[in-house]
């Protein structure tokens, strides 16, 4: 049997995850490709207007995987508890998936995170090995694992960010969902520009998310959705060591509409540029703004530097 998986949505947080609990259960897996403007097509395509752009994205890498694998993977996760809220795009994207590609030659696999309906990650993860053929021990197996794999791997992830840190560059938190973020497409050509500008992106991501969650409550104490307060966390740890702060919403991200903006009013200490992605083409405007954000930012720590001087 070979999954296919969509290199999509939450593809680039369990990325590490996904691959070991699916290799230690013998199972083949593929990945669409990555994201590029006829995909970007397709995902228009099939998804109405309302979708955000990361949900159409998803739903162009679903298409991809028509006639490549025997199953697409699509997991549905819904909370991590009461205090573990996602947006309902998690919840939905596997009704919106078997209802969208319904005619089409595909067919779907998925688990059910819900632990506010007794359903719990690692529950999910073994009853989806045992129904691919797996022994509920050998499922139990692959996904302890898969988990100690992802957790080292975010571990590595959040040393090799803290060391990059010690470069001698005007550093820049990049604050964004992953799979906006690392996104071919749409996110690794605005870290990719940072770099070219000489400058360092801090990735929002490379945090402990637990720590990430507690921390959130020292900018706002009430964000429901548990990646938001991750990204909140993110700032408080990464505050006092970068320059500024770049935002990055997919359009049209309920949930960041309303965090970036409390971000943009509470986080008065640093410059803040606010990056909309959208559905259109060409990468120029990115670029200038990128431009000149970072020259704001160089300017600006100019003028410090020669303020201490003639002190």
């Amino acid at each position: 049997m070979k999954i296919g998986i969509p290199r999509a949505l939450l593809y680039y947080r369990y990325a590490v995850l996904w691959d070991t609990f699916f290799r230690e259960l013998g199972i083949e897996t593929v990945l669409s490709p990555h994201t590029n403007k006829n995909l970007l097509d397709a995902g228009n395509y099939y998804a109405i207007d309302e979708n955000c752009l990361s949900s159409k994205l998803y739903l162009g890498h679903v298409a991809a995987l028509e006639g490549k694998c025997d199953k697409v993977f699509v997991p549905r996760v819904a909370n991590y508890g009461k205090d573990g809220i996602l947006c309902t795009r998690f919840e939905a994207i596997y009704d919106m998936c078997t209802n969208t590609f319904r005619s089409k030659d595909i067919c779907f696999i998925s688990c059910d995170v819900d632990i506010q309906q007794k359903k719990p990650e690692n529950e999910a993860y073994i009853r989806l090995g045992m129904e691919l053929g797996a022994s509920r021990s050998e499922a139990d197996a692959a996904w302890q694992k898969a988990r100690t794999a992802w957790i080292q791997d975010q571990q590595k992830r959040i040393r090799n960010q803290e060391a990059a840190l010690a470069a001698d560059k005007i550093r820049v938190l990049v604050v964004g969902h992953s799979y906006n973020l690392y996104d071919e497409y749409i996110g690794k050509p605005i870290l990719r520009g940072i770099e070219r500008l000489d400058a360092l992106p801090v990735c929002s991501d490379a945090v402990d998310l637990t720590q990430a969650q507690e921390d959130s409550r020292h900018i706002c104490d009430n964000v429901p959705w548990i990646m938001s307060r991750e990204l909140l966390g993110a700032i408080w740890k990464y505050h006092d060591k970068i320059d500024g702060i770049i935002l990055i919403t997919a359009f049209p991200c309920g949930p960041d509409s309303m965090i970036n903006e409390m971000i943009i009013r509470r986080i008065k200490d640093r410059p803040i540029l606010n990056l909309l992605l959208d559905s259109q083409d060409g990468s120029a405007g990115v670029e200038t703004r990128l431009e000149s954000f970072i020259d704001i930012i160089r300017f600006r720590k100019e003028a410090t530097a020669n303020a201490g001087k003639a002190i």
